[in-house]
């Protein structure tokens, strides 16, 4: 396996990207939301994240532009950056959703929806730290995982909006929280986009 080596600088580049991931999503599932001022508060900081993964995804784009020879093909280093940040938007998107909603309470379903999209976020996290290891079999289960959890996300988003449309009766709560858990099993999708571009770059160098 070719993977990139332990110090190389864009591994380090990437794995700075998924550990900002993977803060963002645990200050995601820890918050405690109880008011409009809580919101805000958890909507800035999200977007504090954002801002801070689009800073380091700018710095690899450049870095790549100056760098003649890349341990991976250059693509796959700059789309396995993208499809990270395209999870720290969902989450940035979802929460800045939620200030314009002023919704300051999280049902059974979003706690649950969280909790799995950070476990996905750790996989990410964890699988990048293994690609200088060139440990493959640990990748391969991070991306399983991934995977797994995308799945649940599925099979959760049917059963809340099944939930949904039985229980409320206020149409404008159902068009709300039916866009709310959608995100979420978007950035589920996008998580499984990572896992994705996992595996095609394990397959590229094996």
């Amino acid at each position: 396996m070719h993977f990139l080596s332990k110090n190389d600088k864009f591994l380090n580049m990437l794995s700075i990207i998924s550990l900002n991931l993977e803060e963002a999503a645990k200050f995601f599932v820890e918050s405690k939301i109880k008011n409009e001022a809580d919101l805000h508060e958890f909507s800035q900081k999200m977007k504090g994240y954002e801002r801070k993964g689009d800073s380091y995804v700018h710095e690899l784009i450049i870095a790549l532009n100056k760098t003649f020879v890349t341990p991976l093909q250059r693509e796959d280093i700059l789309e396995l950056a993208m499809k990270m940040d395209d999870v720290l938007d969902g989450f940035e998107e979802w929460s800045n959703r939620l200030e314009i909603y002023g919704i300051s309470h999280a049902d059974e379903y979003m706690v649950e929806f969280v909790g799995f999209l950070y476990e996905s976020s750790k996989e990410i996290a964890q699988a990048i730290t293994l690609m200088s290891k060139k440990n493959i079999s640990g990748i391969r289960n991070s991306v399983i995982k991934i995977n797994d959890y995308e799945t649940e996300c599925d099979d959760l988003l049917v059963k809340c909006i099944t939930n949904l449309f039985k229980n409320e009766k206020d149409a404008i709560k159902i068009i709300q929280y039916k866009e709310l858990y959608e995100m979420l099993e978007s950035v589920a999708d996008s998580c499984e986009d990572v896992a994705d571009t996992l595996e095609t770059i394990m397959m590229r160098n094996a």
